[in-house]
């Protein structure tokens, strides 16, 4: 191979591995920059536990609070938004009948959330697992439902927002 050849042939090796290098800072730059926005928001301290089995909810308290309310029926039960300033978590309980089932949820600013799912029984008192919320808003909502959720038998609730 002529001189000529090998610097040809070793300025393409060397422009092949510049660009090897600039796609792959791009894509770590690009990672570190998704993974910090708010729509990519990362699991936090207690996220998604059960407050009273992990003993943060034996120091809580309710921030808000508000009725669950059907459109047919009036006021069915209760919502309350709980923080426990122990663990900087939020999460949603609350007193409905003893037959009723439906959803449980809490969501914090930052876009995470937590939905639960609960049964009849319990004599009508269910939460949800929690969220951490420290320095931010977080509220909650449920639904209900009782005999098959038709003619007006199920309702809603959502608690106002509560900034820790």
């Amino acid at each position: 191979m002529s001189r000529l050849g090998i610097v040809l042939y070793l300025r393409s090796r060397f422009t092949v591995k510049l660009r090897v290098v600039a796609v792959v800072t791009g894509a770590v730059t690009a990672a570190a920059l998704f993974a910090g926005s708010p729509a990519n928001a990362q699991a936090k301290p207690y996220d998604h536990q059960d407050p009273y089995k992990s003993g943060c909810g034996n120091s809580a308290r309710v921030v808000k609070s508000a009725k669950i309310k059907s459109r047919a029926n009036g006021n069915v039960g209760t919502i309350k938004l709980m923080w426990s300033g122990k663990c900087k978590t939020n999460w949603t309980e609350i007193k409905v009948g003893t037959t009723m089932s439906g959803t449980i949820s809490v969501y914090a600013k930052d876009g995470r959330s937590d939905s639960f799912t609960y049964k009849a029984g319990n004599g009508g008192r269910h939460w949800g697992d929690m969220i951490w919320a420290n320095n931010m808003c977080a509220w909650g909502s449920a639904s209900v439902k009782w005999g098959g959720g038709r003619g007006g038998q199920n309702g809603s609730g959502t608690t106002g927002k509560a900034c820790r």
